[in-house]
């Protein structure tokens, strides 16, 4: 080899060197300037759950939370409280970082079994409540529920549901209410109730407002006081339009007094089928207190009179909510009913512990 191809050859192992060391540079210049995957963000429920994952949106009002293990949720800012995850560091070198001094490796089985979603996380009162509060949007609400087994001179056992919707307006307020009682003794059923009742009300002023509740309820297990306790089942629709003053309306205490027309239709699902209607007049006071440790406490009197029979009947309804957490509470609840104007529900009384998932 002459000196000439010496030196091409030379030049040609230079231009070779030069371009692998570019096209390392450009690689390890890549790596760096390629940004790290950001630290997830945690949502702190008011109860302690902890949910993780990233903020897609967020507001005054509401969270847009994109999370690990329930995909899309949307939660109040009144509930929740978002820590921010901390914001990823430049990497300074492409080596992995050693591990601490006595940590011993993660393990890749243990680490997917603590992510795994339990069965529990599915059944827990945050979840649940998280879901019923993405479905039902701006309306707010509680889902409770009652159970008793008793075994004494007599088996009984005693079981029921009920759920409470709430919305309000500026002037308006709207309320929706369902429930399902079912009552068993010595294997008769002594109770199959089904029962359902809305409100509206409309505030013409701080002082003056108009309301209208329907109702309407399906007893399925009711009886003539008689030897041989025929059935008489019936439905029971009721209509309350009326109006009233506000005596007292602050953030913590509200009384309303007021007075209503009352219609009843009755249909007598047992042979023989009837149909009866009446109207009633009635008055009525209503109490809301906010006290301490979480506690309110709300009542509703009706009394019933009657110019044209004579015929009086009252009903009343007193609960005391204990809220434990933003998700959890119970209430204790006494309610009577007693003379029924409609001349075919059952009078009674009753005194229920209730455990409610509030939303």
């Amino acid at each position: 080899m002459d000196y000439s191809e010496r030196m091409r050859f030379a030049g040609f192992k230079v231009v070779v060197l030069f371009t692998s060391l570019c096209a390392g540079g450009w690689s390890v210049a890549r790596a760096a300037d390629k940004p790290a995957e950001p630290a997830a963000d945690t949502l702190v429920f008011k109860d302690g759950d902890r949910v993780h994952g990233h903020v897609l949106a967020q507001d005054e009002n509401l969270i847009v939370f994109k999370s690990d293990r329930f995909g899309e949720l949307h939660v109040s800012t009144r509930d929740v409280v978002v820590i921010k995850g901390s914001a990823p560091e430049t990497p300074v070198a492409a080596a992995a970082p050693a591990a601490r001094p006595g940590t011993p490796p993660v393990n890749p089985a243990e680490r997917a079994a603590e992510e795994q979603v339990t069965l529990w996380e599915h059944l827990s009162a945050a979840r649940l409540a998280a879901n019923l509060r993405d479905f039902f949007g701006a309306w707010h609400g509680r889902l409770a529920f009652s159970t008793e087994a008793v075994a004494d001179t007599a088996d009984r056992s005693n079981q029921s549901i009920e759920g409470h919707l709430k919305r309000k307006w500026t002037a308006d307020e709207a309320q929706l209410n369902g429930r399902y009682d079912f009552n068993q003794t010595n294997g008769l059923t002594t109770t199959d109730l089904l029962k359902a009742d809305g409100l509206w009300r409309h505030d013409f002023s701080k002082k003056v407002f108009t309301q209208y509740r329907p109702s309407v309820e399906w007893n399925r297990a009711n009886f003539i006081a008689t030897g041989t306790k025929a059935p008489a089942d019936y439905v029971l629709l009721q209509q309350e339009i009326g109006g009233g003053i506000t005596l007292v309306s602050a953030p913590a205490h509200q009384v309303r007094l007021g007075v209503s027309e009352n219609l009843f239709d009755v249909w007598n699902t047992s042979p023989p089928t009837l149909h009866k209607a009446r109207a009633i007049e009635s008055g009525f006071v209503e109490t809301e207190v906010k006290l301490p440790w979480s506690l309110k406490l709300t009542e509703r009197g009706v009394y019933y009179y009657s110019i044209a029979s004579g015929t009086d009947g009252w009903e009343n309804r007193v609960e005391l909510t204990k809220k434990f957490t933003e998700t959890l509470s119970t209430a204790i609840r006494h309610e009577t009913r007693q003379n029924s104007p409609d001349g075919r529900a059952q009078d009674y009384t009753r005194l229920k512990l209730l455990l409610g998932v509030e939303f």
